[in-house]
């Protein structure tokens, strides 16, 4: 069988005139899901937004440098993607929304959830998101830019299957790969992974908050895992055994019923899944 045909991408303009790429799965009649990647680029979500697609609308943005899409001047940091996102909520006049985050998209979707002053966000769904400083040294997430490709799939995937082999790659692929890590660090700024006073703000996020994570991740340990889901009011902590960084690639299944066991439960009466 072959794998589903991944939809085309579109252009968004914001009345700010940042552009934006988005790829959008489904169609509008269900609940809409904005899936936010990691570093490793917007591919890493598309088998989760596939199968979400079924009985939602996701939409899956592209970060600005990332994939070959251009850099965009008001888009500089973590921040400034957060309210990119918040404006293209607002643009396409979205309302209760289940953001989702992987990794620094996990980040993106912390800083959202604490500007949604139009009140466009429902719930909020992180997954082995990076963002806050670790509190205990054992609990830090490791710098990426002081390590190989080949090390890093090692620390983020469980099973080797999943481990990309960049030997394989071709030339083009690698040097997309780079000029995303590129982009990535600029997001980043100073501390890379973490904004100082990031966790001594999450107390003011009222929403609903999901934290999966994936128990054998060498990148992100799930002792922060645990310790960035405490901060939230109302959040659920939910461990997937067998998978590191990636949980939505290494175990979808586990992960998908995660997610929509915390819709289902979040879920208002008469609301569409």
């Amino acid at each position: 069988m072959s794998a589903p045909a991944i939809p085309a991408p579109r252009t968004v303009t914001l009345p700010t005139g940042t552009s934006l790429t988005i790829t959008e799965y489904g169609d509008t009649g269900g609940r809409t899901v904005l899936a936010l990647h990691s570093g490793a680029g917007p591919q890493t979500l598309t088998g989760f937004a596939t199968a979400l697609s079924e009985d939602a609308h996701v939409i899956v943005p592209t970060y600005p440098g990332f994939n070959g899409t251009p850099g965009q001047p008001t888009v500089a940091t973590v921040a400034d993607l957060a309210e990119a996102y918040l404006d293209l909520l607002d643009l396409l006049d979205l309302s209760d929304v289940t953001l989702l985050g992987n990794s620094v998209g996990g980040w993106v979707a912390a800083e959202m959830a604490l500007r949604d002053n139009h009140q466009r966000i429902g719930a909020v769904v992180l997954v082995n998101a990076c963002g806050i400083h670790a509190e205990l040294p054992a609990n830090r997430i490791v710098d990426t830019r002081l390590i190989d490709p080949a090390e890093i799939g090692k620390l983020s995937f469980a099973n080797a299957a999943f481990r990309p082999d960049f030997a394989a790659m071709s030339d083009a692929q690698r040097a997309g790969a780079a000029a995303n890590q590129v982009a990535l660090a600029r997001y980043g700024g100073e501390h890379f992974t973490f904004d100082p006073a990031l966790r001594a703000r999450l107390h003011r996020v009222t929403l609903p908050v999901l934290v999966i994570w994936g128990e054998q991740d060498h990148i992100t340990p799930i002792g922060y895992g645990r310790g960035y889901a405490g901060e939230f009011p109302d959040s659920r902590f939910v461990p997937i055994p067998d998978a590191g960084h990636f949980p939505q690639i290494e175990q979808l299944d586990a992960t998908l019923a995660a997610f929509e066991d915390f819709v289902d439960s979040v879920r208002k009466p008469g609301e569409p899944r």
